[in-house]
């Protein structure tokens, strides 16, 4: 029975990194042309990471233009997350879907634990910097407290605000949040390659959720769009956008690799 369990589990990671070649027509296209922006933003922010932090160039990644630069992309990312929870929610409750919980549940856990394979491998590469509670970690755990609050458009803006604002308010009152550091970040943090506490990043979630219940009630488009763009750059975006997980698991090794053999970095 355990090994049953563990091969579906084991599945499950396999199956939610499995290539998407061809364009899903099913989903809206906007929303993944936007998470595909989203993903070429994360791309370039950890370029410009990579010529930092492994090459040695005078980049200022942390304050300035490439602090709020990040800050966007992740923005993107985390509110996309709670927006797509409301699509999958609204059409499985309309198909009449019983239990939808367990759903949310193991995707959670799936992402999660690809959270924890990057912990584990940059654990190897970097032990005091080792990503404790990453975005995967976040989007995760995120998808799995979500569930709760999905059938609801204004709470969910108010508790978003909420947790935006103590997220800004705590570092004033905590220096260190020590076993903590996945909930809330202190004054000072402790070091990690990739860090996005629950507070104030769940806070986004949130707003992603109360927008999707606004602008998709019913997981249909409440606004005139075209149903589909068939343009090159939108099919290009869309397919990086039902492929973001894999693209996230692949795309700095390949990256640091690249640079390595081309001499700009080096390990």
């Amino acid at each position: 029975m355990t090994m049953t369990i563990l091969a579906s589990y084991l599945d499950g990671m396999r199956r939610s990194i499995r290539p998407i070649p061809q364009i899903q027509t099913t989903r809206l296209w906007e929303i993944d042309a936007v998470r595909g922006i989203a993903i070429i933003m994360m791309v370039i922010y950890h370029f410009m990471w990579d010529l930092r932090g492994l090459g040695g160039y005078d980049i200022n990644v942390y304050t300035g233009f490439w602090h709020y630069f990040q800050l966007a992309t992740a923005s993107l990312f985390t509110g996309l997350v709670g927006l797509s929870l409301t699509l999958s929610y609204n059409r499985a409750r309309a198909r009449g879907g019983q239990r939808l919980w367990r759903k949310f549940a193991g995707r959670g856990i799936q992402i999660f634990s690809w959270g924890l394979v990057v912990g584990i491998v940059t654990f190897l590469f970097d032990p005091p910097r080792y990503v404790r509670f990453g975005i995967l970690h976040l989007i995760g755990t995120s998808i799995i407290l979500a569930y709760p609050f999905l059938r609801f458009r204004w709470l969910n803006l108010v508790l978003g605000v909420i947790l935006l604002l103590l997220g800004k308010i705590a570092p004033l009152f905590i220096v260190s949040s020590g076993p903590l550091d996945w909930l809330i970040s202190g004054a000072r943090p402790r070091p990690a390659f990739d860090y996005f506490p629950l507070i104030p990043w769940f806070g986004v979630v949130l707003i992603g959720i109360f927008l999707g219940n606004l602008l998709y009630r019913g997981g249909s488009r409440r606004y005139p769009l075209l149903d589909d763009l068939r343009i090159a750059p939108a099919r290009v975006l869309r397919l990086m956008g039902q492929n973001s997980l894999l693209i996230y698991l692949l795309h700095q090794p390949i990256m640091i690799t690249i640079l390595t053999l081309l001499g700009v970095v080096s390990l």
